[in-house]
């Protein structure tokens, strides 16, 4: 498990935010870090809202640390431990850090490297919206309503069926593969780039972000992860197309957990490009 610095951005009142993510190596188990000893942001912490539940593979931009706009050449430092092992991932504001939107709709796999345009530029992350309070009490086994309203600007414009390429790229060679063994199956097409590619297409996926008991979201869930397996309910998976949008832009769904615990649930809208995410804490009670 490596924690990952994902660069810097600048709020309007002159602080900052850093922002990290993960690697998992994992492509089937989901690890659970309690906040302490071994998972801690320093200076100031340990607990700066990071995650304690990991998804599997790479998880980019997951969440943010604000820090005050005369923080200067100080380290911000996230250490995560595992079977004894610690690794680390040094925040600071070195210029070459430095975040905007573009950026991350490039690092996530929703643009080619170095695409931009005006409505590429123009793009806003959508607006999440929950029913209901944020701290809620369920019993185990008893499912848990959770409805949220997405709004969003249709930037970026859904797309089609997928096969790993958010920037419409076409697979180098596929040409060649084609008259070789006769066939233009997307899912038999080398792949196009060195780095995963996303289909865009606003959707809403909740997922656990703290907790380490067994938790069942129901309907299945779009992935939060980059889950590249041709098939999986990803956006970077080949083949994936994005959920037909509600009408009333209302999303449902209901979560069973099946034990004792507090656990954080977060909701994340995604229009392929950029997200927005917001969180429940969950008390659940036998």
């Amino acid at each position: 498990m490596s924690p990952g610095y994902e660069g810097w951005e600048e709020n309007p009142d002159a602080s900052f935010n850093f922002l990290f993510g993960y690697m998992n190596r994992n492509w089937q188990e989901e690890i659970d870090v309690p906040v302490g000893p071994d998972n801690n942001i320093e200076p100031g912490g340990p607990d700066f809202g990071q995650p304690t539940h990991f998804l599997p593979r790479r998880n980019r931009f997951v969440f943010k640390v604000r820090v005050p706009k005369d923080w200067g050449e100080k380290e911000l430092v996230w250490t995560l431990t595992m079977r004894g092992k610690a690794e680390k991932a040094y925040a600071t504001l070195r210029l070459d850090s430095k975040v905007d939107d573009v950026v991350k709709a490039s690092e996530t796999g929703a643009l080619g490297a170095g695409t931009s345009s005006p409505e590429v530029r123009a793009n806003r992350p959508p607006v999440i919206r929950l029913d209901g309070d944020r701290h809620r009490t369920v019993k185990a086994g008893q499912p848990l309503p959770l409805v949220a309203w997405v709004t969003d600007d249709g930037v970026p414009k859904r797309r089609g069926q997928g096969g790993g390429g958010g920037s419409n790229t076409r697979a180098r060679g596929s040409d060649e593969f084609a008259a070789l063994f006769g066939t233009r199956n997307p899912a038999m097409i080398p792949p196009s780039r060195a780095t995963v590619g996303k289909v865009v297409g606003l959707h809403l996926s909740w997922f656990v972000y703290r907790g380490a008991g067994s938790v069942k979201i129901d309907p299945p869930q779009v992935e939060v992860w980059e889950d590249t397996r041709t098939g999986a309910n990803s956006p970077w998976a080949p083949l994936w197309t994005p959920p037909e949008l509600p009408a009333d832009g209302k999303w449902t769904a209901t979560a069973i957990f099946n034990e004792p615990g507090t656990y954080v649930l977060c909701a994340r809208a995604d229009d392929g490009a950029l997200v927005a995410d917001e969180q429940v804490t969950v008390t659940v009670t036998r």
